[in-house]
């Protein structure tokens, strides 16, 4: 069997910036297994796998361990390839997902994803969090991720977790976030719960993090960085219980999968 692959670089406007994400184009949905593995092969942190199904599509996310609930980079990455790949694509994308109907539509300024948004609440942090992560202080949130602000954007660059003191503590993963004298906030998130020790740009993570600093900052247009050695950048924009991640996605490169 045959099944054609680009990877995209996602929330970046050049190669060998932002996130990488392989999305695969299906006709019909293979079985779970033959998914995961083929994102095991992939050893990207996000493949995204879709199935049109009249003007919408189906789409889904698997790490190279599991499948996922909902992913930012590799949701524009697949919006890329429809937009630029393939033919009739729709001015609005819609996708149904296991976190709900998506929406990305084409702007001037690249892509914008339409998310429900998540509120963060404050939290105590669970015992080992902060010393994994080769913090002192902090102030700690939960929705699915946690949150630890910090309040030197330089702590974020420096930080060399103990991944496997991370992994298996309660939640996805984990977002390290400062305020930012170059954008309005930065972050780093970590995965090892679902096999990504560091993920260099999580839009799924924003769901939390823009109405956190919209909050702080008393203010919904946001713009922001997050990663360590490579970067990505977003704008978020806060409109009621939804998040817009808007950002650029260029194509890396595409061949065929063959098994």
């Amino acid at each position: 069997m045959q099944l054609s692959i680009y990877q995209v670089d996602a929330f970046a406007d050049r190669p060998f910036g932002g996130n990488p994400a392989a999305v695969c184009p299906l006709a019909e949905w293979l079985p779970d297994a033959q998914l995961q593995a083929i994102a095991e092969e992939n050893n990207l942190s996000e493949t995204a796998y879709f199935v049109r199904k009249g003007d919408a599509f189906e789409l889904r996310w698997f790490t190279p361990t599991v499948e996922v609930d909902l992913c930012g980079h590799a949701t524009l990455a697949a919006a890329w390839v429809i937009a630029n790949e393939l033919p009739d694509a729709p001015a609005v994308m819609r996708f149904a997902t296991r976190s709900g109907e998506l929406r990305v539509s084409r702007t001037a300024h690249g892509l914008a994803m339409d998310f429900p948004a998540k509120q963060p609440v404050p939290r105590e942090p669970v015992e080992g969090l902060l010393d994994a992560l080769g913090i002192t202080q902090a102030e700690v949130f939960a929705t699915d991720d946690w949150l630890v602000v910090v309040e030197d954007e330089a702590l974020i660059a420096q930080l060399k977790p103990d991944f496997n003191r991370l992994k298996g503590l309660p939640l996805r993963g984990i977002a390290v976030t400062a305020a930012s004298q170059r954008f309005d906030f930065v972050t780093r998130w970590f995965g090892p719960n679902v096999g990504v020790n560091e993920d260099p740009v999580t839009g799924s993570a924003h769901t939390s993090l823009a109405p956190l600093w919209a909050e702080r900052l008393g203010k919904t247009l946001l713009k922001t960085e997050q990663g360590g050695a490579r970067k990505g950048q977003l704008t978020c924009e806060l409109a009621g219980d939804r998040v817009i991640i808007s950002g650029q996605a260029v194509l890396f490169m595409k061949g065929t999968v063959f098994f």
